[in-house]
């Protein structure tokens, strides 16, 4: 009996990674609601606190700006969730986008990269991206959130930019999604928690506070919640084509990833109480431009690959060629069925990716608008078409599916 162990490690690396996000958002989304949630307490020295009830109990939160004047015997840090999310996510990309990366992060047609050189480059991009941001953070610009905000969203879309010019699209987006989980936990391990050791080693000398060091550390906090969706989004983007697989996916992520922003906005403004009108709609419109100009990209590639304009586009399909079983048939077992059969034969997969199967008329017309989706539309299916799969034939699957796939 053989047991795949790389499998095995992936899904076991992927799990205790979605965990340890969820619990380290949890968190995080949790201590931005009580802060924004806080009220004057009516005694004692805490700047605010708030009743809760949960679980079939009541709770009473009390914060204090700068620390309490006794330290308490027993002080639960919370640090280990963000430590644990960016270590199995780190080990996660080294394992399917660095050592995998001939099939997942090299595109030959964008630059005839090693895969020692693509790893070191996602590597490079990983500390830089980290240098930058607290560059920023620490120079005068980082006295105003909103400026700095700006900036480090502008240096997100540059990176963007920049690995979709080098990369293929979907290991791009991996890789600005571990820029921004680096920035993220950074602020955790260079910050946040130094900052505080700080406080409580100053309490414990009988000495005061700095409230400099509160002061970084929730502004890092803050920081982190908004970068929160974004890194979501990345996450769950690999299983929507439309998102990567357009003709300028830096600017799909750019405009979806401000869209998060906006959303989590949103949120903070509501947990605070304040007017919400405005917020909410510059949340919607953002939606839908990215929604529209998706579609409207969509549209235009599709017109260009069949020579059309895109005002004909999606009435007028490319004449001339069958669209029966026969003539797909010979495409789906060259450039498909390697990987995407009950039992694979290439090396890279033991499995068929996402349980497709394209091994039979039967299984290719259950899963025909995935393959439009992927391979006609995006054109990212065969990954960096190590298959060679020309054009003419995308557009005779495509003229299959859209005949119903007969």
């Amino acid at each position: 009996m053989m047991i795949d162990w790389a499998e095995w490690l992936n899904l076991a690396i992927r799990w205790f990674h979605l965990t340890a996000g969820i619990a380290w958002i949890g968190s995080s989304f949790y201590f931005v609601w009580l802060d924004n949630h806080l009220v004057p307490p009516k005694v004692g020295e805490a700047s605010g606190e708030v009743w809760s009830v949960h679980g079939g109990g009541f709770y009473h939160k009390q914060k204090y700006q700068v620390a309490p004047s006794q330290m308490p015997q027993d002080l639960h840090w919370f640090k280990w969730e963000a430590y644990t999310t960016w270590i199995t996510g780190f080990l996660l990309l080294v394992l399917v986008y660095w050592i995998g990366a001939a099939s997942f992060l090299i595109d030959p047609a964008k630059a005839a990269l090693t895969p020692l050189q693509a790893s070191g480059l996602g590597a490079a991009a990983l500390v830089a991206g980290w240098l930058v941001y607290d560059g920023l953070c620490r120079s005068p610009l980082g006295r105003d959130d909103r400026a700095l905000g700006a900036t480090w969203y502008a240096v997100l879309v540059a990176a963007a930019w920049g690995l979709c010019q080098v990369f293929s699209a979907r290991g791009a987006y991996l890789h600005v999604g571990a820029i921004i989980g680096t920035a993220m936990v950074g602020n955790v391990f260079f910050v946040i928690i130094p900052n505080q050791r700080k406080v409580v080693a100053a309490l414990v000398q009988g000495g005061v506070p700095d409230p400099a060091l509160g002061k970084a550390a929730k502004a890092r906090s803050l920081h982190n919640n908004y970068m929160t969706l974004p890194v979501l989004l990345i996450m769950i983007s690999h299983h929507y084509p439309m998102t990567f697989g357009a003709a300028r996916p830096w600017l799909v992520l750019a405009l979806l990833g401000l869209t998060g922003v906006a959303v989590r906005h949103v949120f903070n403004l509501r947990h605070r109480g304040q007017p919400l009108g405005r917020a909410i709609t510059v949340a919607v419109v953002l939606a839908l431009v990215s929604v529209t100009y998706v579609s409207a990209e969509k549209v235009g590639v599709s017109a260009e690959k069949v020579g059309v304009s895109p005002e004909k586009a999606g009435t007028t399909r490319s004449a001339g060629g069958s669209a029966d079983w026969a003539s797909v048939e010979p495409i789906f077992a060259r450039h498909c069925v390697s990987c995407h059969a009950a039992k694979p034969t290439s090396d890279l997969v033991t499995a068929p990716p996402l349980g497709v199967m394209l091994d039979s008329r039967a299984h290719a017309r259950m899963f025909a608008a995935r393959v439009k989706r992927v391979a006609v539309d995006a054109e990212i299916m065969p990954l960096g078409n190590t298959t060679g799969m020309t054009r003419a034939e995308r557009e005779a699957l495509g003229r299959w599916i859209e005949a119903g796939a007969p």
